[in-house]
């Protein structure tokens, strides 16, 4: 298949369950246009070897979902080219640099959860709706691939802010697509796309319910050994992710919608579970993502949707 097909066998041969039941559902799985991925896509050395991407950087904005997937990228690198050498970097001392040396090849996560600003002042934090201090970081960035959902159902702010209203909290997915048509104003006022290739990841689906896929004595995603079957899943698509594409709608010839939620519902196996890496302290973990696992899959749609 592509990027994966080959490395990701190898990659995934830790957890072979895991590998077996991954490379079957990439088999079946539909890429965002509809049509099934290449059979004979290349691997992804030719992200390395592909003469226009040496020297240039890829980035993952957003939260711990984005962490996920530029781990999963650097190790899918190394797997491509274990013998060349690498660096890791800080860049202004807030975003880290996995740097493939030889080719100059930049990959690096930044946390920004909500994508817009998150701020201290004298009532408390504040999230300022119409506020984007932290694009300064993303500038400069040949891909920008940026995500935001999960922290919208907590609430770590005292206020929201919106054109200088204050406000104790709103329904978050009002809050929600305020927030990303403010960062679609940004992107039209600071990205050029002859020369930045940016991307909107949907929203990545949590299994802490069982009745989602009709499978109601399930303890969370514990114990699950193989994904939904079937080719609709049974809870339906998050509300949000209709958000996330209105909002963004008007930026098509700037935005590319990198969407990875339907293939994501069905991977109810592919989550930490119990074995979650922060222990007792941290409980179930059906919200992130085994590695390797899915985050692989994701990344070879947007290594089909780069060299498309």
């Amino acid at each position: 298949m592509m990027l994966t097909l080959s490395i990701l066998i190898v990659h995934l041969s830790a957890t072979s369950t895991i590998a077996r039941n991954l490379v079957g559902l990439i088999r079946s799985t539909l890429n965002t246009d509809g049509n099934r991925l290449p059979a004979n896509s290349p691997s992804l050395m030719i992200l390395i070897s592909w003469k226009s991407f040496v020297g240039k950087s890829i980035m993952f904005v957003g939260d711990s979902i984005s962490r996920d997937q530029y781990e999963s990228l650097i190790c899918i690198l190394h797997s491509a080219v274990p013998n060349a050498n690498y660096s890791r970097s800080t860049r202004d001392g807030k975003v880290d640099i996995f740097e493939l040396t030889e080719y100059g090849i930049k990959v690096m996560p930044n946390q920004n959860v909500y994508l817009v600003d998150l701020v201290q002042e004298k009532v408390g934090h504040v999230l300022r709706l119409d506020s984007i201090q932290g694009g300064k970081l993303w500038l400069g960035i040949d891909v920008p691939v940026f995500n935001t959902f999960h922290w919208w159902n907590r609430k770590t702010w005292d206020y929201i802010e919106f054109r200088g209203n204050y406000v104790k909290d709103v329904d978050h997915i009002v809050a929600l697509n305020i927030a990303l048509r403010t960062w679609a104003g940004w992107v039209r006022a600071n990205i050029n796309p002859q020369n930045t290739t940016v991307f909107f990841q949907g929203l990545s689906p949590t299994h802490y319910n069982g009745s989602m896929w009709n499978e109601t004595k399930a303890d969370k995603c514990i114990g699950q050994t193989e994904p939904v079957l079937g080719t609709k899943y049974p809870g339906g698509i998050p509300p949000e992710l209709a958000v996330q594409k209105g909002a963004i709608e008007s930026l098509s010839d700037v935005v590319k919608f990198f969407d990875t939620t339907n293939l994501s519902l069905f991977c109810k196996d592919g989550h930490p579970s119990k074995f979650n890496p922060n222990g007792a302290t941290g409980g179930v973990d059906c919200l992130h993502w085994c590695l390797p696992g899915v985050p692989d899959t994701w990344n070879e749609i947007l290594y089909n949707l780069i060299i498309a």
